[in-house]
């Protein structure tokens, strides 16, 4: 097992903070660094994609889970898969399509090991039909403050104050996951250019929209007046043969998607307000006004960024802050008004994706509720940055909605308490399962989780 102590930060860059990162390639190795954990206790860390502070630990250790990266059982005629924490997702797109298999839940990354996308109850584009990851985990293997290693199954409370719980009760070492079967590794795109907000919502819910699952459109958060809110609506299907028509097979080949293309290839730093508004424009602009039929590989549709150098150092040298919230369904005009609010500022965002969700995971800490969901990047260099966010912080917690804490750089532990309501059951189970505080993450300390 490799020992080192080193400077940490999340995707997004912010708030470095240092810790000593164990690697354990055993259970064992893992149990023992538990066992042994300082006084600021231990925390289980994947590859590192939470934007904010959720996989760091400062002054104390940091299990690398990358180690543990057996795939230990493919049952295909069950069609589960059972897994070391540091598979990941990526992993699983080479294995599982060419046997006829897929995850029911693609994260944005493939980035992702299973732990951390357990850890965060992650949700793909087709939450409306599909729900968030828990719902597809059969077991998992916790190992608890205590040195022991214990099944955890859905149904009880360790298992949903888990998942979503981001570590926080415990490491995950293994997950048993549920897939679904589908015919050829391709999915058929349809795109779809929308001129203001109110269009782009339309969009979502137009009749037959159910038929392909997957849908994110990208915003336009630069766009204003009558344009506000423009966008480009991708929705996905898995195709039902692997014979595409002849302009489809042009397509396959595309290494992006419609309303995600590739970042701009600019030296770090150099993404502010004016070259995005040009980069905006060209993103809007040559976008299709409408098209069906394109085919794209799974790792193009879903993780088109991941080929790219790291987009967070666009930003500059203070990184980025990835502002992700949820309202539901009745509180549009609090989209409206926050986007507004963004677009009024002129904020240097190149990236920013509207989902829908639909039904709650069981997970206590679990983000999605049903509703809209955006996600934008924003320079954490900007001036004013925390004002803003504060009070659309506010505005969020008035409509009933949510900031994802998995991707929380800078939220105040009382605007925390008041977006989950079971934060009080996680708590006392920590209290009780936990009660020296093994496991303890920056964002445990800034939230009080």
């Amino acid at each position: 097992m490799s020992v080192d102590t080193v400077s940490l930060t999340g995707w997004g860059r912010t708030a470095p903070t240092t810790a000593v990162r164990f690697r354990p390639r055993t259970y064992e190795e893992a149990a023992a660094v538990v066992r042994g954990r300082g006084p600021r206790g231990a925390l289980a860390r994947g590859l590192g994609r939470a934007a904010g502070d959720a996989a760091q630990n400062a002054g104390g250790s940091v299990l690398d889970m990358t180690g543990l990266d057996r795939v230990r059982a493919l049952d295909e005629a069950a069609g589960t898969v059972r897994c070391d924490a540091g598979v990941t997702w990526e992993r699983l797109l080479r294995i599982l399509p060419p046997r006829g298999l897929f995850p029911p839940v693609v994260p944005g990354t493939g980035r992702l090991t299973v732990g951390g996308a357990i850890g965060s109850d992650v949700h793909g584009r087709d939450h409306p039909a599909a729900g968030s990851l828990a719902r597809y985990v059969e077991g998992l293997e916790l190992l608890t403050a205590d040195g022991e290693v214990r099944p955890v199954t859905p149904g009880t409370d360790l298992f949903d104050a888990t998942t979503g719980g981001l570590g926080l009760t415990g490491v995950i070492l293994s997950a048993t996951l549920r897939l679904r079967r589908v015919a050829p590794p391709l999915i058929a795109v349809t795109t779809e250019r929308a001129t203001d907000l109110d269009d782009l919502l339309a969009r979502f819910t137009a009749a037959g929209s159910d038929r392909t699952p997957y849908a994110s459109a990208w915003i336009d958060l630069l766009a204003r007046g009558r344009a506000t809110g423009r966008g480009v609506l991708t929705r996905g299907e898995h195709a039902l043969s692997f014979v595409p028509p002849a302009h489809a097979r042009r397509t396959m080949r595309a290494p992006r998607t419609d309303h995600r293309p590739t970042a701009p290839l600019l030296p770090a730093g150099l993404l502010g307000r004016t070259s995005a508004a040009l980069l905006n424009e060209v993103r809007y602009r040559s976008a299709p006004r409408s098209r069906t039929g394109a085919l794209r590989t799974t790792t193009a549709f879903f993780h088109p960024l991941d080929a790219l150098p790291d987009a967070s150092r666009l930003h500059g040298r203070a990184g980025l802050v990835r502002y992700r919230f949820t309202v539901g369904h009745g509180q549009e005009e609090t989209l409206h008004r926050i986007v507004r609010r963004i677009a009024a500022r002129r904020c240097p965002a190149f990236g920013a994706e509207l989902q829908r969700f639909g039904a709650p995971s069981p997970g206590w800490l679990s983000f999605p509720v049903p509703g809209w969901t955006l996600a934008v990047d924003l320079p954490a260099a900007l001036p004013g940055l925390g004002r803003l966010l504060d009070g659309l912080d506010e505005e969020v917690a008035a409509a009933g909605g949510r900031v994802c804490l998995a991707q929380d750089a800078r939220m105040r532990p009382e605007i925390a308490a008041s977006m989950y309501p079971r934060l009080g059951d996680f708590r006392r189970l920590r209290a009780e399962l936990d009660p020296t505080e093994a496991f303890r993450s920056d964002l445990a300390r800034r939230l009080d989780l």
